[in-house]
Order: C-alpha cells, then sequence, then structure tokens
C-alpha cells in the first residue's frame, strides 16, 4: 500500500471534504449557530425573547407595513451591548398607527385597524416626546415605517425575529443533550465493556430498563419531575438519549481491550482509569462522533415534540416547536406560513444533521476508499 504521509484523522477529513452534500450540510449548521449566537442583532425586534406585539396587527401577511408611533417611557431600558445577546428587557413603547396629523402642539393619530372606519384617535401634546420637541422632529424621530418581512403571528409580534431568536432553543437543546448522553453513555458504556461481569450486567439492565420506555413518555416523566422550564427540557432529553451511546462504547471497548496495545499497557502497571480513558476510549470514538450527529437530530425532534405538548419551553422564551403548536390551526385558516415556516427551519436543521451523520460514517469507514 501507498504510503500518503497522512494521518487518519486527515485521510477521514479528506474523505468528507469530498462529500458534497455532508460539507453542504456542515456549511448550513454553522450559518445557523451564528445566527442563533447573533440572534438579536439580526432580529429586526430588538425587545427580549422578540415578545413585542400589537393584537391590532395580528396575523398580517409577509411584507406587511404600517407606521409606529415610538414613545420613551420612564421604564425603557437604553440599548446596550449585552442587549445583542439577551435582547433588550424594556424596550421602548411602539403603537402602530392608521395616519396621524400634526397641528400646533399636538398630535393627533388614529390607530391602526382593519376597519378604518372604526379607527379610534387620540391626541396628545408633543411635550410627550420631550420638552423641546416640536412638529419636525417628532415626524423624524418618533414615527417610523416598520417593515414585518415574514409577516406577524397570531399575537401581533415579529415573525421573523420570533423564528431567529427562537433558534437558539433547538440548536442549543442539540448540544446540552448531546453532551449529558455523552458523558453519561461514555461512562457507563466504558466500565461495562472493560470490567465485564456483573458490573456488564447490571449496566445492560439498566440499558434495557431505559430501552423499553417509550422515549417521548420519559422525556414527558422526566420534565414533569425537574418540573416545566428551559433547562430542564435540555436533562430530560439528554437523560433518555445515553443508552445507545452507552450500547455503541461497550462494543467497541469489549473489542478493543483484547488487543496488544491494551495488554501492553496492563503488563506496564498502567491503571484500569489511564488505559480506560487514554488508550481504549480515544479508538473507539468513530462510531460515537457518528451517533452524536444522529443524536443532535432526535434531540431538536423531541424538543419540538415537547413544545408542541406545551411542556418544552415555556413562554414567552420562543421555539419552533411551540409556533407550530401556537399557529397549527392557521394551515386551514389560509395562512399556513405561520406554522410552516419555523416547520421548514427545523426540518432544515435536522436533515443537515442527519447529513453531516450519514458523511462522517462514510469519512470514518476504514473500509471504503
Amino acid at each position: 500500500m501507498a504510503k500518503t504521509g497522512k494521518s487518519l484523522t486527515g485521510l477521514a477529513l479528506q474523505k468528507f471534504s469530498r462529500n458534497f452534500w455532508g460539507v453542504l450540510s456542515l456549511g448550513l449548521i454553522v450559518v445557523l449557530v451564528l445566527i442563533a449566537l447573533f440572534a438579536y442583532v439580526l432580529a429586526p425586534e430588538k425587545s427580549q425573547n422578540a415578545n413585542w406585539g400589537d393584537l391590532a396587527i395580528h396575523s398580517k401577511s409577509p411584507g406587511f407595513t404600517v407606521n409606529m408611533l415610538h414613545f420613551s417611557s420612564p421604564g425603557t431600558a437604553k440599548f446596550k451591548f449585552s442587549h445583542y445577546f439577551t435582547g433588550n428587557p424594556n424596550p421602548e413603547v411602539k403603537i402602530p398607527v392608521l395616519k396621524y396629523t400634526v397641528k400646533g402642539d399636538s398630535l393627533t393619530y388614529y390607530e391602526y385597524t382593519d376597519e378604518p372606519s372604526l379607527a379610534i384617535s387620540k391626541t396628545i401634546p408633543l411635550t410627550e416626546f420631550g420638552s423641546a420637541a416640536n412638529a419636525a422632529t417628532v415626524e423624524k424621530d418618533f414615527i417610523k415605517q416598520q417593515k414585518f418581512i415574514l409577516g406577524t403571528d397570531s399575537q401581533g409580534r415579529d415573525l421573523l425575529s420570533r423564528l431567529i431568536v427562537g433558534s437558539r432553543v433547538s440548536i442549543a437543546i442539540g448540544f446540552v443533550a448531546v453532551f449529558i448522553s455523552l458523558v453519561v453513555g461514555i461512562f457507563f458504556g466504558a466500565i461495562a465493556g472493560y470490567y465485564g461481569g456483573k458490573v456488564d450486567a447490571f449496566v445492560m439492565w439498566l440499558v434495557n430498563i431505559i430501552w423499553s420506555i417509550p422515549t417521548l413518555l420519559l422525556v414527558i416523566a422526566i420534565t414533569l419531575a425537574l418540573g416545566k422550564g428551559f433547562w430542564q427540557v435540555f436533562v430530560a432529553v439528554g437523560l433518555t438519549m445515553w443508552v445507545e451511546v452507552a450500547r455503541v462504547v461497550r462494543g467497541q471497548v469489549m473489542s478493543i481491550k483484547q488487543m496488544q496495545f491494551v495488554t501492553a499497557a496492563r503488563a506496564l502497571g498502567y491503571s484500569n482509569r489511564r488505559i480506560i480513558f487514554n488508550h481504549i476510549l480515544p479508538n473507539s470514538m468513530a462510531p460515537v462522533i457518528v451517533i452524536s450527529a444522529a443524536n443532535f437530530a432526535s434531540a431538536i425532534l423531541v424538543e419540538s415534540g415537547l413544545s408542541f405538548l406545551g411542556l418544552g419551553a415555556q413562554p414567552p422564551v420562543p421555539s419552533w416547536g411551540g409556533m407550530i403548536k401556537d399557529h397549527y390551526n392557521y394551515i386551514i385558516l389560509g395562512k399556513p406560513y405561520l406554522a410552516l415556516a419555523p416547520g421548514i427551519a427545523m426540518l432544515l436543521l435536522v436533515l443537515a444533521f442527519m447529513m453531516v451523520g450519514n458523511a462522517l460514517r462514510d469519512a470514518l469507514d476504514v473500509k471504503s476508499e
């Protein structure tokens, strides 16, 4: 066999780079991760959880444009750099207006409504916007046109902003749940495969018990035990995904511990912990990496199912599953995009992880060319 001068990792990366769909999917995942990290930079609505809305403009079609009258209330927090990552907890008050007129030292505006004849008019003094406010400054600084690229949801909130901010939940659940499943699964799988005997029998008994319970039912039980919330869902999903990792790691460890380099390590007097973590596990990670990519997709789908059932991320935290739950009835009411937008986003993310997993499987397969 010709010498390539490359490590196994280098060869695997080279094979992965030749997989068009794998590279494209990885690029999509990187883009979505960046969008999630800088959600409030990209989202048009900067309020925390993109939760600002007005029922007067609910369920508007994509491209909807309206004039917004901005007020600076005493409790309004000045936008800070940290708000680019957390959102503005106290955004300024905004009112959608149908039309307005400025006469003298007062402003008369008509609140937005689908029936202009029913619009309610209000008149306020220009001093509401500051002691030095005049007609020119009010029209320039306090009345701004706002466009909703994807329209508004059933609560009058910007759908695009909710979609962008909601990506944080789906991507975070993947990372946290997979991390938990790897820590727990690798630990139990390693000790079961290495020590065998009663330890192996106990671990496999525990794995079979967990495996026999439907995943969604087990997640619901753990969620109810820990309570509804953001982090409780992450822990619940992670604790249900470790069994597959444990079984794969167990099989890999049982195979690798019979090899000569492990026997040599024992002869040199190395401790069991050092043999497991320094010699066996590094040589058994290829299938675990592939499983982790698939578990990312599974975790996203499980979290979405929980959010749809009302057990996932709780309002006002946006999540794609929760957005589908809130708007699935609009599919037959003439505005299916309210449910299809988060559904398509979820589909693309899950498909990307599955394609990356398939590409990794091919790249790490030593039998393939």
